[in-house]
């Protein structure tokens, strides 16, 4: 495949000036670098395709053998070997690169360290009953965890003196080298990426700036609360190291399971049995409803096994927005066992006068057998 243009490679007039080669090469390369585009074979190739333009373009005597000859200029023999990137000098590009995604220069180095620095997320379990997450609750809970020290109120020094500027990175908290064409940067083994060095400790924490403490706090459980929520307490995780901010706690609940709701979003179920009496012939039944009350329900005559009927609000909470779901109670009808003398002579009798019109999907059921038998 022939090689593009140079000059359109980057977007570039034959006549641009070395800062325009430079600002065009930085654009393209922040766009199409490999950490921006990982697996991305196209914007691999851009971006050496770029890498090497400009490498080409701002050597003003390799710019003019190209503008004289172009690719011709490079091909073959000892031409070839002092082409691409060899003679640009992409240092200052890159310093501008890495501070883009965070490395060092400048004045952005203190938010970075105290991003690394910043503590620990904690989590923390909690179980509560169905109950407890209809009404909502507040809980105290117990959890160990890191808290600044107060002697040195967390920056790891004895009480007056102060940390001194790390002598590997100059106070930077990263540390570059490089590797062929790449720079890569990394955190300072010296520091951590702090930036500060202790040398005269704090004699309560050892120069950690924390200390390990077991803290009580107070939870509210919000109304409607669903198993698997999480809750996020901002700040109340471990404190961060060298001043930096405190991790987050999260805290996990765990609703367990009743023993006689169901529980679907804000909705609730519940199974009733029934007598073959009552589901023939209706009946008016009471059941217990999750905020410990009553609720009456008539069973009209000839009610299914399996019917539901609908409760509305009378389910769980919505934990955003006002309101409740509903209570849907489902009847199950309940053959009796160990009939007695009594009991058998009366169903005995009530086969023997029952007809087809009292059964409509027996009688159903038995024109499709027939039909089937038949075919």
């Amino acid at each position: 495949m022939a090689k593009r243009d140079f000059y359109d490679v980057l977007g570039v007039s034959k006549n641009a000036s070395p800062e325009e080669l430079k600002s065009a090469y930085r654009k393209l390369a922040v766009k199409h670098h490999p950490d921006k585009n990982p697996g991305d074979k196209t914007s691999e190739d851009k971006f050496k395709e770029a890498g090497e333009a400009y490498g080409i373009l701002s050597d003003q005597e390799k710019k003019q053998n190209y503008d004289n000859f172009g690719h011709a200029a490079f091909e073959g023999g000892g031409g070839r070997q002092n082409s691409g990137f060899g003679g640009a000098d992409f240092s200052d590009i890159f310093e501008d690169f890495f501070g883009d995604f965070g490395g060092s220069g400048g004045g952005r180095s203190g938010g970075r360290r105290s991003s690394n620095n910043r503590g620990s997320d904690l989590r923390y379990d909690l179980s509560i009953t169905l109950e407890e997450a209809y009404e909502g609750k507040k809980q105290d809970i117990k959890f160990s965890t890191t808290e600044k020290c107060n002697t040195c109120k967390g920056n790891g020094s004895k009480p007056g003196s102060s940390p001194n500027t790390c002598t590997v990175c100059g106070g930077n908290g990263k540390v570059r080298s490089s590797q062929g064409f790449f720079t890569v940067q990394q955190t300072c083994p010296q520091c951590a990426g702090s930036g500060e060095e202790i040398t005269n400790p704090c004699t309560n924490c050892n120069g950690q700036g924390n200390k390990q403490a077991s803290k009580k706090i107070s939870v509210t459980i919000p109304k409607g609360v669903d198993d698997g929520t999480r809750i996020r307490l901002a700040g109340k995780g471990e404190a961060g190291a060298k001043g930096g901010t405190s991790g987050d706690l999260y805290i996990f609940v765990n609703v367990h399971s009743h023993d006689l709701f169901k529980r679907s979003d804000e909705n609730l179920f519940f199974e009733f049995p029934i007598s073959i009496a009552d589901a023939a012939l209706g009946t008016a039944i009471e059941i217990p409803t999750i905020d410990g009350g009553r609720a009456k329900i008539k069973i009209p005559d000839g009610t299914q096994n399996g019917k539901q009927f609908r409760l509305k609000g009378k389910g769980m909470p919505y934990m955003r927005g006002s309101g409740n779901g509903d209570l849907y109670v489902q009847v199950n009808t309940e053959v009796p066992i160990s009939l007695n003398k009594e009991q058998k002579e009366l169903l005995e009798k009530f086969r023997e006068i029952e007809n087809e019109k009292s059964n409509p999907s027996i009688k159903k059921f038995f024109q499709k057998a027939k039909s089937f038998w038949k075919n």
